[in-house]
């Protein structure tokens, strides 16, 4: 019987049913009647709960059905009326139901009953009430709509039965590919052999040199999506060649609607001659009635869909929704041949048809023809290939695994249309990206590498205000960055060795012995500590240019790219500054050869946008430009006072001290905060570089076209990165002060004070990223990283990121770990607790630091970002890629530690 059926179990009481389908069945896919009667009464066997116990086992049933669960009845179903109910419910769900009869003997039966306590009292009548009607059904199941029928007779047939799954003809999850799946051929037999050709396959002709197979020598499998005849020159040797490839195991063919009408036809029945078909059947009178037979049963052969790797792929003639792949019933032939429509009628006279890849969300691509467009595109991880050949567009082909197109175009109009082609579905070419119904409510996200993550309802509500409200265009927003937990909180100061070995240094909160010691215990020897920038996180979509922004993205003309936050909004108002910025990446990767290197015509990159004032003037100016402010008025003024007390003698020796170190201290926090300030562009004299002042600090490119980078090594990503900045110093060697000379500012405003910037000429805007990789099994090693990140900070440097040298790193559990850990220097995290947090007082508070939901955070987003890259490589509708991207954001509505 199929794998995917609903079973009926058919028989009078005490015919074994119940022990038959313990033996050959899993516990999980029998429903008893008996136990639903059970449920809903607490007596298995009181009759008057029957109405309410069949309720509760057809509604089980029918999930488990809607979920492609194999369904077992056991229940007497010797009444036509209660058999007639499951049919139906497997017509609903699209699966076959099957029949297995139970025929024994009254008197075994009796037997039976009698020796179960629950059933000894049953009178004999009712077991020959079930007899007579089980004699009455037997000749009429199939009429009924059981698709398969097994009787077995007495108890030797019943145990001698053994239970055999086979795959229903659509099921070819096994068969893997690769494959070239090829759009509506409808006659056009020379564009076919040149496509194949394309395609790389080797023609083999007969004797009249008719070609009659086509292989690959890589062992790739055609698939054709049908209307392989009508309206074209030659259906018959395009049949010849298709069902040549199909019977020496080089291709898979399903039927359209095509094929369904000229089956129909050599079958005898009575058809229309239009559409096409009138050629067909005069070219095919010119062969023999050995070819037509042939003809005939390979197209009563076709399956009307298949679903193939592993069930990422479905191939059909006019579409196919989620809730039919892998179905089989009338009403799921009729789709995948038809269609739907919406039952009107455009001006040319021709069927609307649904738009159903417009609501498409399911996880398989979706691969047809029917209805012709100018060109294919994916739309909602569904793909139309019927381009028009016969009508003088193109035979398109779809390479699978890789997504990449293959056309050819017709040789000429064969046949002319009856209206212009145009894309029907909504959205064309661009989809859509996600709306209220993906992403309202809890949802779940399936991902690679971490499996199956949650994003609470609320959050979920938070993502979509800023999603909607605040993010640049969605079609450029195919990526979010996750999240970085910082190291662990430093022992240093605490009287004991720290976990590099390194003697204790007073006033530390975090220090990069605790992280070498953290992927150390991972397991991981080679780390790669990057300097962390003072700037803010940035992404940049750069494309080759704008015509492939317009192509790949759908965005209009004049954009080449974006440029945007961690949490997708534009780093600039004016788009010219951004076109500025893409402009100059774009320079450096053409002088660089990474466009042809990497094969691609577009960039994801991973970057730090500096200064952080840029970004952050209003929170700088708010909370840190305020602090340094009052502390500059108030403290002179304090201390001056208790000088003067002390010079009269008055005691206030202690006091003076403990003002002086806050006097220190907040000299210190304002000098902290002020290096991340500096003028730029316009802000600057007149003639000046409108990019003059902002430096992008490329670290990693994440993505490009056909595959995601986030796998590489790090130092293979910044010897690209480095190879990126070199290109641009050699076209325009840097002119002028960099920003640390520009960073000249009054404590009392730090973000008004006048810049030292020298004059005009075109500035440097990218920036390297110094690192250092460390061994974490070395004690030396260690101890040179640590002196490098004190050399680092004590210069003014916010700190470092410390990560696996190989990315995608797995602990000892399989799991993974932290891509990233930061490690902050002392004088900067003085921006973020507070210019006293070194006291030691406040350093004791502070060191209990609560990671635990923190890392878990960066693990998630970290997760959801390699599936945004792996979905965005694979060529994915934007929906799908904003699944993870929209989780992303969500997650980022989690209540933690901001100063974490």
């Amino acid at each position: 019987m199929p794998d995917l059926s609903l079973v009926v179990l058919i028989g009078a009481t005490g015919s074994g049913k119940s022990t038959f389908a313990a033996r050959h069945f899993r516990p999980t896919e029998v429903l008893s009647s008996d136990f639903c009667r059970g449920l809903v009464s607490d007596d298995e066997n009181d009759q008057s709960a029957s109405s309410d116990a069949f309720d509760v086992l057809h509604y089980i049933a029918g999930k488990r059905l809607a979920a492609g669960r194999l369904t077992v009845i056991d229940a007497t179903n010797v009444q036509s009326e209660a058999r007639a109910q499951l049919v139906r419910l497997a017509r609903e769900h699209d699966v076959l139901p099957v029949a297995i009869v139970l025929d024994v003997p009254e008197q075994i039966c009796a037997a039976r009953n009698a020796a179960r306590a629950d059933r000894a009292g049953l009178p004999r009548r009712v077991i020959q009430r079930h007899q007579r009607e089980l004699r009455r059904s037997l000749r009429h199941l199939e009429r009924e709509g059981f698709r398969k029928v097994h009787l077995l007779r007495g108890p030797e047939e019943i145990d001698a039965a053994e239970i055999v799954t086979e795959r229903r003809f659509n099921d070819l999850r096994h068969l893997t590919g690769p494959f070239d799946i090829i759009g509506d051929i409808h006659g056009c037999r020379s564009e076919l052999e040149t496509l194949l050709g394309r395609l790389g396959y080797a023609l083999e002709r007969d004797a009249l040199g008719r070609p009659v197979d086509a292989v690959h020598p890589q062992g790739r499998t055609a698939v054709f999506v049908g209307d392989l005849v009508d309206r074209g020159p030659d259906s018959p040797g395009v049949l010849r060649l298709v069902m040549g490839m199909v019977k020496a195991g080089h291709a898979l063919c399903v039927p359209g609607n095509h094929e369904n009408k000229l089956g129909r036809y050599l079958k005898g029945r009575n058809v229309q001659h239009t559409h096409g078909l009138a050629e067909t059947i005069e070219q095919l009178e010119t062969e023999d009635d050995a070819f037509r037979a042939e003809v005939a049963a390979f197209l009563h052969g076709l399956v009307s869909h298949y679903v193939l790797d592993g069930g990422g792929l479905v191939v059909c003639h006019a579409g196919l929704p989620e809730k039919y792949h892998g179905r089989t019933s009338g009403r799921v032939r009729s789709f995948a041949l038809y269609g739907d429509t919406t039952g009107e009628t455009d001006e040319f006279g021709l069927p609307v048809r649904y738009p159903w890849a417009e609501e498409y969300r399911g996880r398989a691509a979706v691969v047809y023809g029917h209805t012709p467009t100018p060109r294919a595109n994916w739309l909602n991880n569904t793909i139309c290939l019927d381009t028009g050949c016969v009508f003088g567009g193109t035979m398109t082909a779809l390479r699978w695994p890789e997504r990449e197109l293959v056309d050819v175009p017709a040789e000429k109009v064969w046949y002319e249309p009856a209206k212009p082609l145009a894309a029907t579905a909504p959205g064309g070419a661009d989809g859509r990206p996600l709306d209220l119904g993906d992403v309202a409510g809890r949802r779940i996200v399936e991902t690679r590498h971490m499996g199956r993550l949650a994003v609470r309802e609320e959050n979920a509500a938070a993502a979509l205000e800023v999603m909607s409200r605040f993010a640049i265009d969605p079609r450029l927003l195919p990526y979010l960055p996750p999240t970085m937990a910082p190291c662990a909180t430093s022992r240093a100061g605490t009287g004991g060795e720290t976990a590099g070995g390194a003697a204790d240094e007073e006033g530390f909160l975090e220090h990069p012995a605790e992280a070498f010691a953290a992927y150390r215990a991972d397991g991981v020897r080679e780390v790669v500590c990057e300097e962390k920038h003072m700037g803010s996180r940035a992404v940049v979509l750069v494309c080759r240019d704008e015509s492939v922004a317009r192509e790949r993205f759908g965005v209009p003309g004049g954009v080449s790219g974006a440029l945007y936050t961690r949490t997708g909004r534009p780093f600039f108002d004016d788009p010219a500054t951004t076109e500025r910025i893409l402009h100059r990446v774009r320079e450096s990767a053409e002088r660089a050869g990474l466009w042809a290197e990497l094969e691609t015509d577009w960039l994801l990159l991973d970057a730090e946008l500096m200064p952080w004032s840029l970004k952050a003037t209003g929170l700088l100016r708010r909370q840190y430009a305020a602090v340094g402010a009052a502390s500059g008025a108030v403290f002179p003024g304090a201390l001056g006072a208790l000088e003067a007390a002390a010079a009269r003698g008055v005691e206030v020796t202690q006091l003076l001290g403990r003002q002086r170190e806050r006097a220190s201290d907040a000299a210190a926090f304002t000098e902290a905060y002020r290096r991340y300030c500096w003028r730029v562009g316009a802000e600057r004299p007149a003639g000046t570089d409108q990019l003059a002042g902002i430096r992008l600090a490329p670290f990693q490119i994440l993505a490009v076209q056909g595959r995601s980078l986030a796998g590489l090594p790090h130092t293979e990503q910044l010897a690209m990165i480095d190879r990126l900045i070199a290109a641009e110093a050699e076209a325009a060697p840097e002119s002028g002060a960099g920003p640390e000379a520009e960073a000249g500012a009054e404590p009392q405003d730090a973000l008004s004070a006048p810049a030292a910037v020298p004059g005009g000429g075109r500035t440097r805007l990218l920036a390297p990223t110094r690192r250092l990789v460390v061994d974490t099994e070395d004690e030396a090693s260690i101890a040179a990283g640590i002196a490098w990140w004190l050399d680092l900070t004590g210069e003014g440097g916010e700190g470092m990121v410390v990560k696996p040298l190989h990315a995608l790193v797995r602990g000892k559990d399989g799991r993974l770990i932290q891509p990233g850990i930061k490690c902050r220097g002392r004088e900067y995290l003085r921006i973020i607790y507070g210019p006293e947090y070194t006291r030691p007082e406040n350093l004791r508070r502070l060191r209990v630091r609560h990671l635990g939901h923190k890392r878990s955070l960066a693990l998630r987003e970290y997760a959801l970002g390699l599936e945004a890259l792996d979905r965005l490589a694979d060529g994915e509708p934007l929906w799908r890629v904003h699944e993870a991207v929209f989780a992303v954001l969500a997650l980022e509505s989690e209540p933690v530690d901001p100063r974490l």
